[in-house]
């Protein structure tokens, strides 16, 4: 029994000594590539199996994207890493993103992606990049895991969280308030992956500029629905650092050149008809008349589609 016991601890150590040697040679980046690889300094689109950025360099070469590894000059904080944000995380570093993770002090971020579940929280993140006039992205899952959502804010350009507030924070309600014992809302990991998936993408596209950035792109799991739109600040917005930065917004845009419109004169195609071509109408104007009715009077601006013919 007592040599057993002596085996037994002699085993134990070895594998610490392994496990130790293990986590020596993942730190200094050595080794063969079992277990660990070494960080991979320049991506490369050379196709082998050490490479893991080969696909994403293919996006340069098919003409996607100018310049992909600048992916790897952005730092990104993500604030709230649950369903959503765990996923994103995780997204981000297989895209090869330089930084990501969680706010720092004095850390400098290029953009900040809210990933929280509760209103207040999603307030606090609001109130902090309309002071600093940081670009953010917001997301959320429905309470009932079917839909969800991600938003673009810009300080000053597009509307902030507080520009339309949801009920419950316009009425100042208390959201611990809201919540019944032993009730909790639905969790759809999939409704999850597809918010975290679009709001990637989007990151991807502001940071390297291709594509088309949603200002507000929303999910319905139920239907298969994604409306999109876009909305503008509001001048009366209870943040007061959203209407300071709308202010600075409306001097930038004022001291940009302004961009003529040019209107090309239409181009008459065929105008030699050699062969006396002519366009002649179906309907005589006695049947175009009879089937017409009378226009009722309406306000300035407002016009018929069409009229109910005279019986």
């Amino acid at each position: 029994m007592a040599e057993s016991v002596e085996r037994l601890q002699q085993r134990v150590q070895e594998l610490e000594r392994e496990l130790a040697q293990e986590r020596s040679r993942r730190v200094l980046g050595g080794g063969d590539g079992v277990g660990g690889r070494a960080r991979i300094e320049k991506m490369s689109p050379e196709v082998v199996d050490s490479n893991p950025y080969s696909r994403l360099m293919a996006l340069k070469r098919m003409g996607i994207v100018n310049d992909y590894e600048k992916i790897r000059t952005f730092a990104v904080a993500i604030v709230g890493v649950g369903g959503v944000g765990s996923v994103t995380a995780e997204m981000l570093t297989r895209c090869g993103i330089g930084k990501n993770g969680g706010l720092e002090e004095g850390k400098p971020v290029d953009l900040v992606l809210s990933c929280v579940d509760n209103f207040e929280a999603r307030m606090t993140i609001n109130t902090a990049c309309n002071e600093l006039g940081q670009i953010w992205m917001e997301s959320g899952v429905s309470e009932n895991a079917v839909s969800g959502h991600i938003q673009l804010i810009i300080p000053g350009e597009s509307a902030c969280f507080a520009c339309a507030p949801p009920l419950v924070v316009a009425a100042n309600i208390d959201e611990k308030t809201l919540k019944r014992e032993g009730v909790c809302a639905a969790s759809l990991p999939t409704t999850m992956g597809v918010v975290a998936g679009i709001l990637v993408q989007n990151v991807l596209k502001f940071l390297l500029n291709f594509g088309t950035v949603s200002f507000y792109l929303g999910y319905n799991a139920m239907q298969d629905f994604f409306p999109t739109m876009s909305m503008k600040p509001n001048p009366q917005c209870d943040d007061r650092n959203c209407r300071k930065q709308q202010e600075e917004y409306k001097k930038k845009a004022a001291a940009l050149p302004k961009q003529e419109v040019v209107q090309e004169e239409e181009k008459i195609i065929h105008e030699d008809n050699e062969w006396g071509i002519e366009l002649v109408s179906e309907v005589s104007e006695e049947e175009l008349k009879n089937s017409s009715g009378p226009v009722p009077n309406l306000p300035e601006g407002i016009t018929v589609a069409y009229t109910i013919p005279k019986k």
